[in-house]
């Protein structure tokens, strides 16, 4: 656990440090943030925060092959090559859309290729849970699932990727639940603890924690393309790579709901942005136009029509994925009537919260 403590905390440093730099940068070339009509801000915001996040991905996976029990992540090689080579691809990929900007099927033809080299080089999903039993996927199958999951989990990160704070935070608060998960796995099913997908998610924690402190209301840099899809992409990678530490057996199957919980977890950690992305296609769609043009109507901000503060909102938004993310963990591995318990007080407390400013405005003056 010290060593995951140790890079975690190596992340966030180079992250916060290089992110001033990039900062810098950024604000001497005028790599700026436009003001658009769906934007929150009313000043330019420098951008291109991603390529200061993946020096603290270099960091951190630098200080980790030098240790002695996480070293044994990368004996291998494949694995981690092929998350490196992913995020080097899909971050370059949006810093050139932050300076220049790229119409949305270059975009996804370029997170394709993030994906596809990824999953040429090991990260690729093995099996999936099918009832009480798994279907085991032949290499094609499995590098166009993972594909698909990748693109989809990148472009849910950086559809959500609309107030201060807000992307950084879910990500974060997403991947520290997974860090969780994984470790408690490794640990009490006696695997290895040096592990791809707990490596990834320490480090991801440590990136986005060193990033909020740039970021957080009011920020002074933006994440840009380059860190939105960066994040999304590691966080996808966590997900993958697990399939290949954790075999299917080791999490039981005497009763089908808590053995599918486990493996349902990473999706349960991004049920906000997934949501979000979910509601975007269908209500673009409806109106006829592109599931990638833009629009106001995104969670975040309906919670600002309804009367809350920026602040305020991206708290919420913290508040549901955590409930969502620590809430799944705790259905994995708690009693499930305390699981139960801590979950419905958290949504009631949540709904209060997200309901407050409305009933407030009708009170009498």
């Amino acid at each position: 656990m010290r060593e995951y403590l140790l890079t975690l905390l190596v992340a966030a440093t180079v992250t916060y440090l290089a992110v001033g730099v990039v900062r810098s940068v950024a604000v001497r070339f005028g790599i700026m943030a436009e003001i658009r009509d769906r934007d929150v801000h009313d000043t330019p915001i420098p951008r291109l925060g991603g390529v200061g996040m993946l020096f603290g991905l270099f960091a951190g996976f630098g200080v980790a092959a030098q240790l002695p029990l996480l070293g044994h992540v990368f004996d291998s090689g494949d694995q981690m090559r092929g998350v490196l080579t992913g995020a080097v691809v899909i971050c370059l990929l949006g810093a050139v859309d932050d300076i220049w900007g790229l119409d949305a099927i270059t975009k996804l033809a370029g997170q394709t290729l993030a994906a596809g080299l990824m999953a040429l080089q090991g990260v690729q999903l093995l099996w999936l849970p099918w009832w009480k039993t798994t279907i085991v996927l032949d290499s094609t199958s499995g590098t166009l699932i993972t594909v698909l999951a990748v693109v989809v989990t990148v472009n849910a990160v950086n559809f959500v990727d609309g107030l201060d704070g807000l992307a950084a935070g879910l990500v974060g608060i997403a991947a520290s639940a997974f860090f969780i998960f994984s470790y408690i796995v490794s640990v009490q099913q006696s695997i290895d603890r040096a592990a791809t997908p707990t490596l990834i998610s320490a480090i991801l924690v440590g990136m986005c924690s060193g990033f909020l402190v740039h970021n957080f209301s009011p920020a002074r840099i933006f994440m840009g393309d380059s860190g939105s899809m960066l994040i999304g992409l590691l966080l996808a990678s966590s997900t993958i790579t697990l399939t290949g530490g954790v075999s299917f057996g080791v999490l039981g199957s005497a009763d089908l709901f808590p053995t599918l919980l486990p493996l349902l977890l990473p999706f349960a950690v991004l049920a906000v942005p997934f949501a979000d992305l979910l509601l975007a296609v269908v209500r673009r769609t409806r109106a006829r136009r592109s599931p990638f043009a833009p629009d106001k109507q995104h969670l975040h901000h309906r919670l600002l029509e309804i009367g809350h503060s920026h602040r305020r909102a991206v708290l919420i938004m913290y508040g549901w994925t955590a409930l969502i993310a620590y809430g799944a963990v705790g259905f994995a591995r708690l009693p499930m009537g305390v699981a139960v318990m801590v979950v419905a007080a958290g949504v009631v407390g949540l709904l209060v919260l997200v309901g407050w400013p409305r009933r407030h405005r009708q009170l009498p003056a």
